[in-house]
């Protein structure tokens, strides 16, 4: 438990500096250097300051940064009929980091980097911001177990065991906001 909210505070951390970064047309890598400065929360948490930042935010800065043209890309994709220019700078920022987390981080649960995004969404963003994100990340693991299936037809291998992505991808379906 504990570490669930470490990670859910690092994850919030990391919005804060890449939506700082998106705000000031800045590196984020630059900023994590700074340190950042304190922004609190609307539960009054201050989650960014002087202190060391933590890694795993840290990682996911450094992550979407590296990363971000694709993620962007795959972003306006799936997002059909949105600009990035066009969506909310909070929206944008946490669709990049739970983008980065299904792509490049196997070792966190689809489940998780989705709920962990439809939280900061209702935390930090607009009244539809949650929807938004859930549909936007559903359509992206509904794409994602698509091509994987096609590829395990190919390849001729087993599909394996989906019923892990087949309730994350009902439980999204029930919400699709795009």
């Amino acid at each position: 438990m504990k570490r669930q909210l470490e990670r859910s505070r690092a994850r919030r951390q990391a919005l804060q500096i890449l939506f700082q970064s998106d705000i000031r047309s800045c590196s984020a890598t630059s900023l994590l250097e700074e340190g950042g400065t304190v922004i609190t929360s609307p539960d009054g948490d201050a989650t960014l300051g002087s202190a060391a930042v933590d890694d795993f935010a840290r990682s996911l800065v450094e992550g979407v940064e590296a990363h971000r043209a694709d993620l962007d890309e795959r972003i306006v994709e799936i997002s059909e009929n949105w600009t990035l220019s066009r969506m909310p700078a909070v929206d944008r920022n946490i669709l990049r980091i739970a983008l980065y987390e299904l792509s490049f981080e196997p070792d966190i649960p689809e489940g998780v980097s989705i709920n962990e995004a439809v939280e900061m969404a209702k935390l930090f963003g607009g009244d539809e911001s949650s929807k938004f994100v859930n549909g936007v990340l559903g359509k992206a693991v509904r794409a994602d177990a698509r091509s994987a299936a096609t590829a395990d037809d190919a390849s001729g291998a087993p599909a394996g065991d989906d019923r892990a992505l087949t309730e994350v991808v009902e439980r999204v379906d029930g919400q699709d906001g795009v």
